[in-house]
């Protein structure tokens, strides 16, 4: 077996525990932001963080045995947009909460049969490649030369500084996951979100390691969402020219494990727009977060935990932003006269 085809393999299974891990616990940034602003009682947040405290510290832990090159990733490249890194983020956000989820749960939703997550995915996807490749990419490459920023630093640097904020964000992290009973009370929760930190890790392993060729190298990339389901629509239009990628992997993945666990537990059942202004939100949202995640280069997934691993500084300006955007929705959605 080839490297690429072991990429792929491995990639097909991270999707899998994500899509079960995703349907059992209901990861999912978003509502753990809603349950947090809105003070009410949950630990999806708290899981949140502690799969980023475990990808952190697994990432950080391959880079140390040198199984793999963080500098390779699209996340340490050496310049970033000023502009389209918080633009993309700020949309992606509020997209997400229009659409009451990211795409990685949307994948989730669907597998379960949630047809409402059909439209969004449809949309997010075909909107991301409108900005990747489309009708929307000349602009975006115009906007990104005019806000190019090389700065001096693009990341936490090596050796002991990074060893020190690796420890402290694992450490400050965790904390806040277990904090307020979390452990006693949120054990499934934070379950899934261990999980799913670990499967970040996974997906540097599989590509940095397994993809590893002189000849053929594979991409290094782990978890993302958005433009892989632009990829994966692509693919399904014309398979005979294109060929599998881990992140198309990844999303059959996701959608197989989510229908299995769905199917396993009697959770399974079609589910539809209530009224076509619901359906006009869902696919506002879609789109909103198709053309944000380019922009940002990832999603809450791509860029809040799989990009955050790498410790980049515009991945820290995505994440940040892509909060920013969700809290903004929230408070127009509570003040619709604002």
């Amino acid at each position: 077996m080839s490297n690429v085809e072991l990429v792929l393999w491995a990639g097909f299974a991270i999707g899998l525990a994500f899509g079960a891990a995703g349907q059992i616990t209901g990861f999912c940034l978003h509502r753990g932001l809603q349950e947090h602003w809105g003070k009410t009682e949950g630990y999806k947040l708290q899981a949140f963080a502690l799969a980023l405290a475990v990808a952190l510290l697994g990432t950080h832990l391959l880079v140390l045995a040198g199984w793999v090159d963080i500098g390779r990733s699209l996340y340490m490249a050496p310049a970033f947009s000023w502009l389209l890194l918080p633009l993309g983020g700020l949309m992606f956000g509020y997209g997400m909460v229009l659409a009451n989820g990211c795409g990685a749960r949307a994948l989730v939703l669907l597998g379960q049969g949630n047809l409402r997550s059909l439209m969004v995915l449809m949309c997010l996807g075909v909107a991301a490649y409108m900005a990747l490749t489309g009708v929307i990419a000349p602009l975006r490459l115009r906007l990104s030369e005019l806000s190019l920023l090389s700065p001096s630093g693009i990341a936490v640097p090596d050796g002991m500084p990074r060893h020190i904020v690796v420890a402290a964000l694992v450490l400050a992290l965790a904390g806040f996951a277990v904090r307020k009973g979390g452990w006693r009370h949120g054990r499934a929760d934070l379950a899934g979100g261990a999980v799913i930190g670990g499967l970040v890790v996974a997906g540097w392993w599989a590509t940095g390691r397994l993809g590893a060729d002189e000849f053929d190298p594979v991409p290094l990339a782990s978890l993302t969402f958005v433009a892989p389901i632009g990829e994966t629509i692509q693919y399904a239009m014309i398979a005979t020219g294109a060929s599998l990628s881990f992140g198309v992997a990844i999303v059959l993945g996701v959608l197989a494990g989510s229908a299995l666990a769905a199917a396993l537990r009697g959770q399974y059942r079609l589910q539809g727009f209530d009224s076509p202004r619901q359906m006009l939100r869902y696919l506002s949202g879609g789109a909103m977060m198709g053309i944000g995640g380019a922009l940002a280069l990832g999603c809450s997934i791509g860029q809040g935990l799989t990009g955050l691993t790498t410790l980049a500084y515009g991945s820290m300006i995505a994440s940040a932003a892509i909060v920013a955007g969700a809290r903004l929705a929230t408070f127009r959605a509570s003040h619709p006269s604002t």
